[in-house]
């Protein structure tokens, strides 16, 4: 598993991201806080504080290819 911060700024950011995500076949993650959702929801996404950066957590060990389609809203 990974876990990795990202930010999600504006709504197409938003739709850009569950778009990337969904195309990964194993289960992706978002937490804030307390809260965790589905990453591939974009309900359960705007259902989070996005005015700071979120966790993702990763269920695989072969993400690089979803790493690199959602590399712009990786937190460095």
């Amino acid at each position: 598993m990974k876990t990795l911060k990202i930010q999600l700024t504006s709504i197409a950011d938003v739709q850009k991201f569950v778009n990337a995500v969904t195309r990964f076949n194993g289960d992706v993650d978002l937490q804030s806080g307390r809260y965790l959702v589905d990453a591939k929801s974009i309900m359960g996404i705007f259902s989070l504080d996005l005015t700071q950066p979120v966790d993702m957590l990763v269920h695989s060990d072969n993400a690089d290819e979803l790493l690199k389609d959602i590399e712009a809203f990786i937190v460095k």
